[in-house]
């Protein structure tokens, strides 16, 4: 059975069971911010099983998408070492939410591998937790599984070994008992059946497990039961399929079968069992997801993860003697095994191999020398990699420490991770001591406890009267009033201050009261919720509970929404122009200028520019509707809505329609109609990391000035060459000809003044050890007309050592070169050192041509009536 049928009969199985099927959620959790990667397929759902979320059903199914690697799952080094190591992998569950519970589960389960799948009754094992009687009667007297195959497993209060079959979400919340199934492989395999000393062998593998969530842990440690137990369940498909396909490794199943074998086309590798073509086909899944799903390289967090990864693929290529770019050219084989089931990669083919392949190249240029360095250490270093040396191949040559580490160890070396550890937080103290960020405010946990989320007003009022103070927090600590002259954080129960989020900045403007004025410096967001004004107090002491009359600073406001609506038109004409895999990657929205960051990986030509200015001033003039709506998250979504990568939304959301040009969700303020932004210019466009690009513009008054300003400029232009209008063109042309032309006959004089110049030298040449020598000052002669004059005397003089200098305002240039039989008896370079080092200076370069440079002094001359007598010595 294909692994493709496998995911295919599974769903299948469970809608005939009434189960909702929903898609596999991205490996970048959504709701969790505290996970590196969905590495279960309960992550979208914790919410539910927490009590927080509430779905439109209670039975669901999906295929899952998982990886695990960093944090505590860092154990890459046994990827495609081991037979089920895996950095990503698919995991197949059903759910439910306070519907059915065990007796179902485990039915279902039993008739899904029995049935459907048609494995053998005599070689499946379950285990149970060791108080778990209910789900241990179901086994035995429901579905028939005989005692001796039914092994209790706890946590050694009852059992006889140290396993463990209660799961838990975290130190409380919903827990509850386990089942396991096992497949036993047969007495053909070593390894004991669970529950046993032995059971870490291979012949007993766990392919499914089933959670039954039924108790609430309290912080004391108590169990009670929960209200609506759930269901919880898991099956690794990898494993699954080695089972149904009679093989004991996941990597002989067909999929992966498919990109070893495609990995060993690539790299003109024979050897089907090399270990490091399963290295390549395991991490080939792990990064063309990630990339999916928006994470791109980088030196930190998820990027970071995924550069490692991909680094690891390509030294592997490199071990089986691949230097070239191979590792983008795999995601056609694994659209080919994967793309029914996740139709986003074939979706996104273009964005996964453009962003692959930039990072190939970026780390080709490294490898070769990192691999070298480390060589080098290795022979110096005995048994340990130095944590010093790790470090600097980390932060020089782009090595991952477990790059490092990996490579060590198949020599047979360790790496002092300490010191690696203690190098890497001396780079993060100096960072830290480098950056101006600082938290502007903290709201006590006492505080925001006690406070009800701030009432936003500013989408359609810029004021409002008699707003009660909430609270006052200054340096971290609430009070109860606030004197003259003294900064700190105000709360409103209801403002019009738009928070900073979004990339949008936040509203400045004034709190007035009866005894005095707050200027608002800035506005956060705290807590997710409360609008938190920053600013300082003038007057009679401000008390908590008092009213106030809030006013935004209205001109800036504006500046700011034309500014965020423009980011909108930008983003919508960047993958017009571009493509759909641009995505957005950070903005700011200030009143003076918009800056938007976002996926692609190469500069924009002017052309593509000047297209991308002109849709958005298009859409502008075509003055469309700016339409807000608020709607369900997947109502949006189904509307046509782009919802930004990294962002969280909660259940309702706010779309913002501009025209049939842009759609996206954004709880920003935005303009009435795209005709307010009046005008848009890109001011600058450039590169902020591998794979983000980042463009700087401007709109509106600011737009005009700029236009206004490029206008001056042209008319001073024109002033300079006396023309104007369309002259300035042709006139600015004729004036780099004419230079062009002065150019080329100031170098035919200098190569004249040269070619005099060695010929009279040509005459004055001495004989050292049987060569010709001439060593001489030119003055006036630039590095070319030097190494033309050299060049010259080596074909006039043939065996020959020529060092010519020239000096020019304070400085002098020096060139050297050897020809004929004096090859043999000194290097250019040598020549060239000698007598830079003599004018503190240096220089160098190949045996028979080298430059350098020093410092015009009277030690010159002298160097250079001397090298005669050091070339005799030398030679």
């Amino acid at each position: 059975m294909k692994t493709s049928e496998i995911r295919s009969a599974f769903l299948e199985f469970f809608r005939s069971k009434d189960h909702t099927i929903v898609p596999s959620s991205s490996l970048v959790p959504s709701n969790d911010p505290t996970l590196l990667f969905t590495n279960s397929g309960m992550v979208q759902f914790k919410n539910v099983f927490l009590g927080s979320e509430k779905l439109g059903y209670v039975r669901a199914a999906d295929v899952q998408r998982c990886l695990r690697a960093g944090g505590k799952h860092n154990d890459l080094d046994s990827v495609g070492y081991t037979a089920r190591h895996h950095t990503f992998f698919e995991m197949l569950g059903n759910w439910s939410f306070g519907d059915y519970f065990k007796r179902e589960a485990i039915a279902w389960a039993w008739e899904f591998l029995t049935g459907v799948l048609g494995l053998e009754k005599e070689r499946l094992w379950v285990t149970v937790y060791h108080t778990d009687d209910e789900a241990h009667a179901i086994w035995k007297d429901e579905i028939g599984v005989p005692p001796e195959r039914i092994v209790r497993i706890g946590d050694n209060k009852g059992a006889p070994y140290a396993s463990d079959n209660f799961w838990q979400m975290a130190d409380t919340g919903p827990c509850g008992p386990c089942t396991e199934i096992f497949y036993d492989h047969g007495p053909g395999i070593p390894g004991g059946p669970p529950g046993s000393p032995d059971e870490d062998g291979d012949r007993y593998i766990e392919i499914w497990n089933l959670v039954f969530m039924q108790f609430d842990r309290a912080a004391d440690g108590t169990l009670s039961k929960l209200p609506a137990p759930c269901v919880d369940t898991g099956m690794g498909l990898e494993r699954l399929a080695a089972v149904l396909q009679h093989v004991h490794s996941n990597y002989e199943i067909d999929l992966f079968q498919r990109l070893i074998g495609e990995a060993a086309r690539l790299t003109g590798t024979r050897d089907l069992e090399n270990k490091s073509l399963r290295v390549i086909a395991d991490h080939i899944r792990a990064c063309a997801f990630l990339i999916v799903d928006g994470v791109l390289p980088s030196n930190e967090g998820r990027g970071y993860v995924l550069r490692r990864i991909i680094r690891r693929a390509l030294r592997h290529g490199y071990m089986l003697g691949q230097k070239q770019p191979f590792f983008h050219a795999m995601v056609p084989a694994l659209i080919e095994v994967m793309g029914d089931a996740y139709p986003e990669l074939p979706a996104k083919r273009e964005l996964v191999e453009r962003a692959l392949k930039a990072e190939e190249e970026r780390f080709g240029e490294t490898l070769e020398q990192g691999m070298k360095v480390f060589e080098d250490v290795a022979r110096k270093s005995g048994n340990t990699i130095p944590g010093a040396d790790a470090f600097r191949l980390y932060d020089t040559y782009g090595f991952p420490v477990d790059l490092t580490a990996d490579i060590a160890r198949e020599r047979g070396l360790s790496v002092d991770m300490a010191g690696f550890e203690a190098a890497m937080e001396q780079q993060r103290e100096r960072a830290r001591s480098a950056s101006q960020f600082d938290s502007k405010a903290t709201l006590p946990a006492d505080v925001a406890s006690a406070l009800a989320p701030t009432v936003f007003l500013g989408y359609e009022a810029l004021s409002a009267s008699g707003a009660t103070v909430v609270a006052i927090v200054r340096d971290g600590r609430a009070v109860d009033a606030l004197g003259d002259g003294e900064e700190a954080v105000v709360l409103l129960d209801r403002t019009p201050f738009y928070a900073e989020s979004g990339g949008q900045v936040g509203d400045t403007g004034v709190l007035r009261g009866e005894g005095g004025r707050f200027d608002v410096a800035d506005t956060i967001k705290l807590g997710g919720v409360f609008h938190a004004h920053l600013g300082r107090w003038h007057g009679a002491p401000l008390h908590k509970g008092a009213m106030l009359d809030a006013d935004v600073d209205a001109q800036r406001r504006q500046s700011t929404v034309l500014n965020h609506s423009a980011t909108h038109l930008l983003h919508a004409a960047l993958r017009r122009e571009l493509g759909t895999h641009v995505q957005q990657k950070g903005s700011l929205v200030a009143p003076d200028r918009l800056r938007f960051d976002f996926a692609h990986f190469q500069p924009i030509s002017a052309a593509e520019l000047r297209r991308i200015e002109d849709l958005v001033n298009a859409e502008i003039r075509r003055n469309a509707p700016a339409e807000v709506r608020e709607m369900a998250y997947q109502d949006a979504l189904d509307f046509g809505a782009i919802a930004l990568f990294g962002e969280k939304y909660g259940d309702e959301v706010r779309v913002l329609k501009m025209g049939d040009f842009s759609t996206e969700l954004c709880g920003g303020t935005h303009v009435g109609r795209t005709g307010d932004i009046g005008l848009f210019k890109i001011v600058g466009e450039s590169g902020v990391a591998a794979g983000v690009r980042r463009i700087e513009a401007v709109t509106g008054a600011a737009a005009i000035a700029f236009v206004a300003e490029e206008e001056r400029r042209l008319d001073e232009i024109g002033d300079l060459l006396s023309a104007n209008g369309p002259e300035i063109v042709d006139k600015l042309r004729q004036v780099f000809e004419r230079q062009k032309k002065l150019e080329r006959e100031l170098e035919s004089y200098k190569a004249k003044a040269a070619s005099s110049a060695t010929q009279d030298l040509a005459a004055s040449a001495r004989k050292v050890g049987g060569v010709n020598v001439v060593a001489a000052r030119v003055d006036g002669l630039d590095a070319k007309a030097l190494r033309d004059g050299v060049d010259t005397l080596k074909q006039k003089l043939a065996d020959c050592i020529v060092l010519l200098a020239s000096a020019s305002d304070g400085k002098v240039a020096l060139v050297g070169g050897v020809h004929g039989a004096a090859l043999g008896k000194v290097k250019a370079g040598e020549v060239v050192a000698h007598v830079a080092a003599q004018i503190g200076g240096k220089g160098g370069g190949r045996p028979d041509m080298a430059q350098g440079g020093g410092i015009d002094s009277p030690a010159l001359d002298a160097a250079l009536a001397a090298l005669p007598a050091w070339l005799e010595q030398h030679m």
